[in-house]
């Protein structure tokens, strides 16, 4: 393992250090809006904003690469991305906000595009396993670990974002002195939603729910959590399990999707993930700290592995030609879905308070598990043993970079 690692160490060391700014910002922006009395549909703007800037990055970002290479590309980002977190600390208007949080949102797509795609290149088939499953234990770890730098400070001074704006800054550092070499990429964007639909339409209708869930939840869930107690730290507690609960369940829901298929396990763990969120828009009032790490951790269990899922079902039915087309189109559908979704879920916790967030994840996930109960109905599936093993396909629909790739499989299909 050491050896495989060694041609990404410094690159792992920026991810490190990116992500754990970027798991402060998430926490921390929702928070101090809602302490300048930002409306909720302005926060939830924010969000949606946020998710719009990272679908342009997606798209885009392989041009900006293509055109100046990987390491000028991220010096830039991350320059763009400390600024933007400052600009919240001095001006603070939900315009304001909206808009840098949109820049943001591009600037870590490209960010990720950059990672990534090093990564892809820098590894094997052999290691390539080995190396993506390190690189998702840190992102969910520093992650984790971001939430707790809240409590540094208390949330409306300008020292939080101070920080923030430190560590996207210190991320470029490793990545500006390595002496690996950057990667060449060579192929354009591939999207195909018509296509698509015809090869799987519950991946489809699925990844744009779920964005519609996830989008509400990064985008509103430090808001809930305020408001339902007083103590800051719960926020931190609370997001840092339902990460953790995310890592823990991701490889178990995984391994049954490979022995009783896809849309059945989908449809047990969306539905599980509705009653989830309806329990606790139900026990609202008397939830403890207890009883919130508890939920936090089987919610982000049963809803984080969703998407690998989900997207692992459509390769299932892809030829191994379109898997690019399959993995960049099904990114544009989740951004959809968590572009839309801050907004519809803002406007609910306007009229229902604090519940309207996990009410609407719980809708969300509730019409998922009966969409696809018809399309199982409808359309059998592949045998199972003609499926793509969940490794892989976690190898490949956990990265931003998949709107662009070698041309490997096409290579290999000729």
């Amino acid at each position: 393992m050491r050896e495989a690692l060694k041609p990404v160490s410094a690159l792992l060391i920026s991810v490190a250090i990116l992500l754990t700014g970027q798991g402060l910002q998430g926490t921390l922006l929702p928070i101090r809006a809602s302490v300048e009395s930002f409306s909720t549909t302005s926060i939830g703007l924010m969000g949606a904003a946020y998710f719009l800037g990272f679908t342009i990055g997606c798209l885009l970002g392989v041009y900006f690469v293509k055109r100046v290479g990987h390491i000028r590309v991220f010096l830039a980002m991350t320059a763009i991305a400390s600024t933007t977190a400052l600009i919240h600390a001095l001006l603070l208007f939900p315009s304001i906000w909206i808009l840098m949080r949109m820049l943001t949102g591009f600037c870590f797509a490209v960010l990720f595009v950059v990672i990534e795609s090093w990564v892809n290149d820098r590894s094997s088939n052999e290691n390539r396993g080995v190396i993506f499953s390190v690189y998702v234990m840190i992102t969910l770890t520093v992650q984790a670990a971001g939430q707790f730098l809240i409590l540094l400070y208390e949330p409306n001074g300008v020292e939080l974002f101070a920080i923030t704006s430190i560590l996207v800054t210190l991320a470029a550092i490793p990545i500006a002195l390595s002496t690996s070499p950057a990667p060449y990429i060579d192929q354009n964007t591939s999207f195909d939603l018509k296509k698509l639909y015809k090869i799987s339409p519950a991946a489809v209708i699925g990844c744009l729910f779920i964005g519609l869930a996830n989008g509400s939840f990064w985008s509103l869930a430090p808001i809930f959590i305020s408001d339902v107690f007083a103590d800051i730290s719960f926020t931190a507690y609370f997001m840092t399990a339902v990460i953790v609960g995310g890592a823990i369940f991701q490889w178990p829901i995984g391994y049954l999707s490979d022995k009783i298929g896809r849309r059945k396990i989908t449809i047990i763990t969306a539905a599980f993930s509705a009653t989830i969120s309806f329990l606790i828009v139900s026990m609202i009032d008397t939830l403890n700290l207890s009883g919130l790490i508890i939920t936090g951790i089987f919610w982000g269990g049963l809803t984080f592995p969703l998407y690998a899922v989900t997207v692992a079902h459509a390769n299932d039915n892809a030829e191994p030609k379109e898997f690019v087309m399959v993995s960049s189109s099904l990114l544009l559908m989740y951004g959809l879905g968590a572009i839309i979704g801050p907004i519809i879920s803002s406007g609910l916790m306007s009229y229902t308070k604090s519940s309207g967030l996990f009410l609407f994840t719980g809708i969300a996930h509730l019409i998922l598990a009966i969409y696809l109960s018809s399309r199982v109905a409808y359309r059998e599936s592949k045998p199972l043993e003609e499926h793509i093993p969940f490794n892989d396909a976690l190898n490949a629909t956990h990265t931003a970079s998949q709107v662009y790739e070698s041309n490997e499989y096409e290579t290999d299909s000729e």
